[in-house]
């Protein structure tokens, strides 16, 4: 899971150069490109493990966030039945209000979802 931590940290750094003001992050488009940075850390784990545990090859690998959810739900979820509930809530926090809506700015939120999306990872066998 090193390129799915990489991705991660890479989210965390952009958030650094983020202007704090009142616990709120100020410049909601590189809040929105962290989001989306982490977003793919998601993804990569599920990849990593796919690519190594199941033998799949890059071009096998999901194309779609349905496609995702029926790998998980085939490969992953029959050792942790938990990881595809989590992976739907990630989808709604990362990809959606912090991605694509942008809708996440609060400093204290934005570390939460990272804190889970970190856990996610780990989680992945």
């Amino acid at each position: 899971m090193k390129e799915a931590l990489r991705y991660l940290n890479n989210a965390k750094e952009i958030l650094k150069s983020v202007p704090i003001e009142n616990n709120v992050y100020t410049d909601v488009k590189p809040v929105r490109e962290a989001f989306g940075t982490a977003y793919l850390s998601i993804l990569e784990a599920i990849n990593e493990y796919l690519i190594s545990k199941k033998g799949f090859k890059k071009k096998e690998l999901p194309k779609s966030v349905d496609a995702y959810r029926i790998a998980l739900q085939k490969h992953v979820a029959v050792y942790n039945g938990k990881l595809l509930r989590e992976f739907e809530v990630l989808y709604d926090e990362i990809h959606i209000a912090g991605y694509y809506r942008g809708l996440l700015r609060d400093v204290n939120v934005v570390k939460e979802v990272f804190k889970s999306a970190k856990a996610f990872i780990e989680k992945i066998p």
